[in-house]
């Protein structure tokens, strides 16, 4: 499977990396690829590094103006002009989605897929790593929007919310009948 990972290039502490770095292998063992931001730095390193290290495929897709921050030595590195185009060739590269701990650029990226799967522009299967509860205030307004009537469709259909990396990945292979 392509796996898209959302993250953070920002250093993190350890109760960030820790989990990060569990899926990286995760990931890697279980014969997949990484498709992500292409970044050399911070938590996307500290994934790539993993995926890498545990036999998975790298596949970075950066953007012009973060060139001088691209991973060398991936399967393959694609720039793209902008973000806009980055988004898009990071969705067509996968066949899954994955959203870790982020910024706002993860969280463009994450509110983008789930637009998407709103509207059934895609079916693939997206889960977001609630990494030590980052993302809890961010469930209870998504389930919010479902109880007042903002989702057309049931948040289940939208996003799986996993707690730890080997659950997301066990959602990830099971909806795709990866045994």
């Amino acid at each position: 499977m392509n796996i898209c990972v959302f993250l953070s290039a920002a250093d993190l502490d350890d109760r960030y990396t820790r989990p990060a770095r569990e899926f990286a292998k995760l990931l890697g063992k279980g014969g997949h690829t990484l498709v992500w931001g292409g970044s050399d730095v911070g938590l996307m390193k500290v994934v790539a590094d993993g995926v890498q290290e545990a036999g998975g495929r790298l596949v970075g897709v950066s953007v012009d103006f973060l060139a001088a921050k691209a991973r060398p030595g991936t399967d393959e590195m694609v720039i793209a002009r902008d973000l806009a185009e980055r988004k898009r060739l990071l969705l067509e590269r996968s066949d899954a989605v994955v959203i870790m701990v982020g910024g706002t650029g993860t969280l463009d990226e994450a509110t983008e897929i789930l637009e998407l799967k709103k509207h059934g522009r895609t079916d693939k299967p997206v889960v977001l790593l609630n990494t030590a509860g980052f993302y809890d205030g961010l469930k209870e307004q998504f389930r919010r929007m479902e109880d007042e009537g903002f989702l057309p469709r049931p948040l289940t259909d939208l996003v799986f919310f996993a707690e730890e990396p080997v659950g997301a990945l066990a959602y990830l292979e099971e909806s795709q009948g990866v045994a």
